[in-house]
């Protein structure tokens, strides 16, 4: 029998998939590149909630570790693409060294 709980567990997972499907289409259609990387990282984010509340359904603890494992790669792709949208590279290879 579902508790009060698994019935609002389900509803936001449904609601979650739905704002999924909405960035996409933003990482998609986006009209700047800007755009579609906030896309990409509101992404990241939907997707960690999609599984924490996955775990809380399955009342497991395991999936914590790939929640954790999203989170710093969004956050070091956020950061790639921040760079490259401010300098239009990644890795700087021409440092200046005062020797």
């Amino acid at each position: 029998m579902n508790t009060f709980l698994d019935v609002i567990i389900i509803v936001s997972i449904i609601i979650l998939a739905l704002s999924m499907i909405g960035m996409v289409y933003r990482m998609v259609k986006g009209p700047t590149l800007h755009d579609k990387v906030v896309a990409l990282d509101a992404f990241g984010v939907l997707l960690m909630a999609m599984i924490a509340l996955i775990a809380m359904r399955l009342d497991t603890t395991y999936l914590l570790v790939v929640i954790l494992l999203i989170g710093i790669l969004a956050f070091i792709s956020t950061i790639a693409f921040a760079k490259f949208l401010e300098r239009g590279v990644i890795i700087d290879n021409d440092r200046h060294y005062n020797d």
